[in-house]
């Protein structure tokens, strides 16, 4: 039995998230494991260095279907005779692995968080705010993982890259218009985050925010209000209801702290809050807090920020 690990690899260059998939993966089962991906994806052989021996690629698959993929999937598991398929927990890896196990009768985990303990596989519920350790019975487990659970393998050698020759149906999902959401880190791979609200007062006094960001090498996010006022767009949007994000680091300069934006933050490995309010629930949340106006507080932070910069 051996262990595959599904991953979305389009766009110009591998996706973090889909490098530390093959990395926990290839710890998991204790050697090489075989990648399975789609589209037009190019440079697949880097993805040895992860731990992956074999890459298989369905090039005639172009969009995120999820029957064709899960069909993919099911596939290569029945060739390899695989026990444990592993997928990111992000909108492709949710589309295709609980249709994955249902086709194979296994069980799953949904977000896991870490390698397992016992044989039993950590993953966060309740928003984060406990924690549950799940044992799968079945003979096949499939398993979500969250990204930013395990640090990229950086081994040597490269994977060989085989194109899935196998029939996958007409596809049922037509792209007619792409719109990429910037040129900067995408949020959900982001190690360090800079985030704002309406303490912010206005689009016009975003300049810091991105000054900093920049010279810490972070994305930029705000607050539900911000971006359903315009001043920044959806795609920063972090909380409940945005996109849910667990980085190294999360800055959050104006943000009160209600509960749907922390559900979407609170699994961040270090959160510093600076508000002028000191009474603003985020500060309960927070490892670290600067009560202070933001207005007076983040030219300082932009002017450390550099002078670190310039110091190495």
């Amino acid at each position: 039995m051996s262990t595959i690990v599904f991953i979305d690899t389009r766009g110009e260059k591998l996706p973090k998230a889909a490098q530390e998939a093959v990395t926990y993966a290839s710890q998991l089962a204790g050697g090489n494991v075989t990648a399975v991906t789609f589209g037009d994806a190019q440079g697949l052989e880097a993805l040895g260095a992860n731990g992956a021996g074999k890459v298989i690629v369905a090039r005639g698959v172009k969009a995120v279907d999820g029957q064709q993929l899960t069909k993919l999937v099911c596939d290569v598991a029945g060739k390899e005779g695989a026990n444990t398929i592993v997928c990111v927990h992000d909108a492709t890896g949710r589309a295709v692995a609980p249709r994955v196990a249902a086709r194979l009768k296994a069980g799953h985990v949904a977000g896991v968080t870490a390698l397992p303990e016992d044989g039993r596989f950590r993953r966060n519920v309740f928003s984060g705010k406990a924690r549950a350790w799940v044992e799968v019975t079945s003979p096949v487990k499939v398993l979500s993982m969250m990204p930013n659970s395990i640090a990229i393998g950086k081994g040597e050698g490269t994977a060989t890259v085989e194109e899935y020759t196998g029939d996958l149906g007409r596809a049922r999902i037509t792209v007619k218009e792409l719109r990429k959401a910037g040129s900067g880190i995408p949020l959900p791979e982001a190690e360090l985050v800079v985030s704002a609200g309406r303490g912010l007062k206005g689009p016009e006094n975003w300049g810091p925010v991105e000054e900093l960001a920049k010279e810490l090498g972070a994305a930029t996010a705000c607050s539900r209000p911000v971006a359903d006022m315009h001043w920044r767009p959806h795609h920063e949007h972090v909380g409940q209801t945005g996109v849910a994000i667990r980085p190294n680091l999360y800055i959050a300069i104006g943000i009160s702290g209600a509960i749907q934006h922390l559900a979407g933050v609170n699994q961040s490995k270090v959160i510093c809050v600076i508000n002028n309010d000191p009474e603003a629930p985020f500060f309960k949340a927070a490892d670290y807090g600067i009560v202070g106006d933001a207005f007076q507080v983040l030219p300082k932070l932009v002017e450390a920020a550099k002078k670190l910069n310039a110091e190495r």
